[in-house]
């Protein structure tokens, strides 16, 4: 689900075992209160950051996971992570499937009434009619709601284009190699390689 959901082909997607580099790091926003492994692969495959897998060995389990309670439990939260990511980076795709498959729904009920009808026992099968008809609307809603929540992630994109921007900055100013009170768009330029100086 992982693989297909970010567009990448890490085989264990729920390692925590992870190293980033410092513009990964900046650039990767977690929202999830569960698990960053998931979300993070999914935002790193969306946003077209670079991912490599290496394997390793580990030791043996000593104790119980404080985070996962069982596998039913944990199968749950990561679907709905993984939904939720998603979502965020292709709303109109999840939506438009979700609407087309209510309006394949009510078409078939409508093709069900029309059969019955054209039978002579029309009469008896109207509910299909209504549902067919709410089904209908709740199709056409669901593709609205995909064209809404677009326009929404083109605004989310451009937030993180900020945001990335201004920790670039605050990184900067921690480090002491940018002044207090400089512009970020004279210190840093989207894409300029940026060396660091630690004390």
């Amino acid at each position: 689900m992982v693989r297909q959901a970010s567009g990448t082909r890490i085989p264990d997607a729920t390692s925590g075992f992870r190293a980033y580099s410092r513009e990964a790091a900046l650039a990767l926003n977690v929202v999830s209160d569960y698990t960053y492994t998931l979300e993070t692969i999914i935002q790193a495959g969306k946003r077209g950051i670079a991912l490599a897998h290496v394997p390793i060995t580990t030791n043996e389990q000593t104790r119980e996971s404080r985070l996962i309670r069982s596998v039913p439990d944990y199968l749950r939260h990561s679907t709905i992570t993984i939904l939720r990511i998603y979502a965020m980076y292709e709303p109109l795709r999840v939506f438009f499937i979700i609407g087309a498959v209510v309006l394949v729904v009510s078409l078939l009920l409508g093709v069900r009434y029309l059969y019955f009808f054209f039978l002579g026992e029309g009469k008896g099968h109207i509910q299909s009619v209504v549902l067919a008809g709410v089904l209908v609307v709740l199709g056409f809603q669901m593709l609205l709601i995909g064209l809404v929540a677009d326009l929404v992630s083109v605004n989310r994109r451009l937030g993180e284009e900020v945001l990335l921007r201004v920790k670039r900055l605050e990184l900067e100013r921690v480090r002491g190699t940018v002044p207090a009170g400089s512009e970020p768009s004279e210190q840093i330029e989207e894409g300029d390689e940026v060396s660091i100086h630690g004390p």
